[in-house]
């Protein structure tokens, strides 16, 4: 049996949903999960004490949905750049996050429960990119949390996007946990001029980190010592993974994360960028989904 309860942070409307031990947090606006615990143990997505909840601005914690690009759209291949038109500058991250979704439904099925949420169409697509794609929004709960974002072009001609769910995880100290899978991927280092680079050994963390790995494998890690935790993530519809930590000075910068926030976090983005952007036909479809389980480490 699940509970729901709608609750209302600053100028945002959300729902709780307690499934089980399990308990869910998620923003009409963007359909942002914004945090997700099991019982009394540690948060597995992170809920910043610091975020905004405010009508148009995007949230600074738990899952953003980047869409129908990622990040700047000017360094997007030049196929997701073509599918915007317009003379405005473009917002970071696409045009989905800061809009109002619809709950379409929820369903028990007993040991799992099932949340579709959908974006409301616009006539005439969203701001400046003019395309019929609809946008669904899939979460499971059971023993893990499992996230689907699948689009289908119902448009004439084929759309390209690229996207991401913006996973903030939360963990005991950034410094003290690793990202195991990652081991050979080829990535792009965007903090020194997008260069190539490969990955030997798992991903620890000394400094800000801002990387973009590249036909990643299904399934990676967060092993967390500090709290003899494993976070395993098993990707769908994905080949790229975006880990990203803006550690002190980046942090600094922020209004909306305490000083020493970014100790407590770590991206690890479920992606389709780069290399790795959807080509929709005209009425096809695609997903993209991550499932988040987490363990404990074998002594």
């Amino acid at each position: 049996m699940h509970h729901i309860e709608s609750v209302t942070l600053d100028e945002l409307e959300c729902w709780h949903f307690q499934h089980g031990q399990a308990q869910l947090l998620i923003a009409k606006q963007g359909a942002q999960v914004l945090s997700y615990q099991v019982g009394d143990e540690p948060p597995i997505i992170w809920l910043n004490e610091k975020a905004q909840y405010k009508h148009g601005k995007g949230i600074r914690t738990g899952v953003p949905v980047c869409w129908p690009w990622f990040g700047n759209l000017a360094l997007n291949p030049a196929s997701v750049q073509a599918m915007r038109d317009s003379d405005e500058p473009a917002s970071a991250h696409g045009l989905v996050r800061t809009r109002e979704w619809e709950l379409v439904e929820i369903d028990d099925a007993g040991e799992a429960l099932h949340i579709e949420l959908r974006l409301p169409p616009v006539e005439g697509g969203l701001p400046g990119w003019p395309h019929d794609v609809a946008l669904t929004m899939t979460i499971r709960l059971d023993t893990q949390l499992h996230i689907s974002l699948t689009s289908q072009n119902r448009s004439s001609i084929p759309v390209s996007i690229s996207q991401a769910l913006h996973s903030y995880f939360a963990v005991s100290d950034v410094r003290k946990v690793k990202v195991e899978g990652v081991d050979g991927l080829t990535y792009i280092e965007t903090l020194d001029d997008w260069k190539r680079a490969h990955q030997a050994g798992d991903l620890t963390f000394t400094g800000e980190t801002d990387r973009i790995y590249l036909d990643t494998p299904e399934q990676l890690s967060i092993v967390d010592p500090d709290w003899s935790r494993r976070i395993e993530l098993t990707s769908r519809g994905s080949r790229s993974t975006v880990i990203w930590n803006p550690w002190i000075d980046k942090t600094a910068t922020f209004s909306d994360m305490a000083a020493d926030g970014w100790q407590r976090m770590l991206c690890i983005e479920t992606a389709n960028v780069m290399d790795d952007v959807i080509t929709l036909a005209p009425g096809a479809s695609h997903t993209l989904g991550v499932s988040i389980g987490s363990g404990r480490l074998r002594e």
